[in-house]
């Protein structure tokens, strides 16, 4: 698969704006991503997307809540969790689709303005190195096993492994996940369908079992704490719209096969990995028996008790670790590449200096290297379950701020807007919303409201985010949404078909050429400026003043 490269080349080569454009220009960190960049089709993107959904800690969470809370409750919660995800997943991938946008960007014109969503950005960033840290452990789990590494060195070889992947950006992981996907769906589909057609017994024995903290029927509290855990996954999203922002422009004779992509590799993610989550409580009960609780839960082991019941004993070691390195790469991959975004994007913004995203690719590697060396996967759903709280806040808000705020209350601008000069600093209606929304969470998951309230944290963090999202938004009558309604620039930011325009224009500051949604007029020149050089703009020269928004 291939795409064609921007054609333009730097003014002045060497210089640290000229860097900047080059490298945001290989993969549009911090920017609109361009009609002319965006030449695959919605099936290769979609296929790209969905790739990173192999992770294996969709195994270990179902397995964890299975075993403590028996089949049945374990098996609603991951129901209950996927059908929020879902839901909230939705408009979220209809934006980044449409609009050719990362979920900062969304986020930034959704309720929390141009510095509010730093706070998101650093949520995101933190979803990304907790995950990659968990299929890091699982890796090394897995090379403990086959190759006898001690895990210290696994968590050293699954991390530094990745560098060389993710250097590239959109267009070497497109092949990656592409030409890996097959491998993979066979490796983890067939042992399945063996155990299940062979010894139908296994599936009597999955249904029934009770787990430890269980008595085999379904309890509210145990549902709703199962589903705290699987909630964590919900930032998961914006590792789906780091892929999505390059859909190609939804027309009358495509817009079949682009909202089946959007739909598939957007929400449509939960659905393959509830399915992982199901499968990894069967396959914990099914080798149970034969390695103890603590090590059911891991991807590698259940693995190798399904293979050893299909083939020679020869192959089954080699084909679990195969499976578990697969997958790994596969996500980790994704996990620092969207994680380099989220820290890049915060970290220029604050600082109005663009470091370089390798820069930040390496601070995300630190930082999961650091937790699996501190053995997390011990304590896994501990800390998923508190880290659901703070996704699920956010998510909601800027779901809810979409569908509510804009389609039904039409207070929230229906264009999204991410450029610096026309966002307020703050928006209230999505931080007010996301802090009072996670930080009751996070009190409730902490015993703060007493024991009873405990399991009911990320309750609560969806349904205060959902109804604190549209007060907020009445209360402040929407005024904190736009700095400013004119850009300054006279043709129109979206097409005939609603499609961002396709039209260029120079950068008067870096020189180079962007499409209409990416630029904004200049305050001191009869020129345009981009959005990335508007973030580094340290005086604020070339920033438009304040205008007052539309009512």
């Amino acid at each position: 698969m291939s795409t064609t490269e921007s054609p333009q080349t730097a003014a002045e080569p060497g210089s640290p704006t000229s860097q900047a454009t080059k490298e945001t220009l290989e993969d549009y960190t911090l920017r609109f991503a361009p009609r002319s960049y965006r030449r695959w089709t919605p099936m290769v993107v979609a296929t790209t997307a969905l790739g990173g959904i192999a992770y294996m800690a969709d195994f270990s969470i179902g397995a964890g809540i299975g075993l403590t809370h028996g089949t049945g409750n374990a098996l609603v919660a991951i129901t209950v969790a996927a059908a929020v995800i879902f839901l909230t997943g939705l408009p979220l991938a209809y934006y980044g689709a449409r609009y050719n946008i990362d979920l900062d960007l969304i986020t930034r014109g959704s309720g929390f303005g141009y510095y509010g969503s730093v706070l998101t950005s650093v949520i995101f960033a933190s979803f990304t190195f907790i995950f990659f840290a968990l299929e890091g452990s699982i890796m090394a789990q897995g090379l403990k096993l086959g190759l006898g590494l001690p895990l210290w060195l696994g968590y050293a070889l699954s991390t530094l492994m990745v560098i060389p992947l993710v250097i590239y950006g959109m267009k070497a992981l497109s092949k990656l996940q592409v030409w890996t996907t097959p491998v993979w769906l066979v490796l983890m589909v067939a042992p399945l369908v063996y155990l299940i057609s062979t010894d139908p017994g296994t599936v009597d024995r999955f249904l029934s079992y009770a787990g430890t903290d269980g008595d085999g029927g379904i309890n509210t509290a145990s549902v709703l704490l199962g589903a705290g855990v699987c909630l964590s996954l919900i930032a998961q999203i914006g590792e789906q719209i780091d892929y999505l922002r390059f859909m190609p422009p939804k027309t009358e004779e495509n817009k079949r096969s682009w909202w089946t992509a959007v739909l598939m590799a957007g929400p449509g993610w939960v659905i393959l990995g509830a399915l992982k989550q199901a499968i990894g409580v069967f396959l914990a009960v099914y080798i149970l028996a034969k390695v103890g609780p603590a090590a059911a839960t891991e991807p590698i082991q259940q693995f190798r008790g399904a293979f050893d019941a299909m083939m020679p004993s020869w192959l089954v070691i080699p084909l679990a670790v195969a499976l578990v390195v697969i997958s790994q790469i596969k996500i980790n991959v994704t996990n620092a590449y969207s994680g380099s975004l989220a820290w890049t994007n915060s970290f220029t913004r604050v600082t109005r200096h663009y470091p370089g995203r390798m820069v930040f690719v390496l601070v995300n590697l630190g930082f999961a290297l650091a937790l699996m060396e501190a053995d997390m996967f011990s304590f896994l759903n501990s800390i998923l379950g508190f880290y659901s709280n703070c996704a699920i806040a956010w998510v909601v808000t800027v779901a809810t701020d979409i569908g509510v705020n804009k389609y039904l209350l039409k207070i929230s601008p229906l264009q999204p807007e991410f450029r610096r000069g026309m966002l307020h600093a703050v928006n209230p209606v999505g931080v007010v919303s996301f802090l009072a929304a996670s930080g009751l969470s996070i009190a409730m998951y902490f015993h703060g409201l007493g024991d009873s309230l405990q399991p009911y944290s990320p309750v609560a963090a969806a349904v205060i985010a959902f109804v604190l999202t549209p007060l907020m938004a009445v209360a402040t009558k929407g005024k904190y949404y736009l700095r400013r309604t004119d850009d300054g620039i006279d043709e129109p930011l979206l097409d005939a078909d609603g499609n961002p325009t396709s039209t260029t224009y120079d950068c008067h500051v870096c020189h180079q050429s962007y499409e209409r949604p990416d630029l904004a007029a200049c305050a001191t020149h009869d020129a345009m400026v981009c959005s990335l050089c508007l973030s580094t703009d340290g005086v604020g020269d070339h920033v438009l003043p304040a205008a007052p928004a539309a009512v």
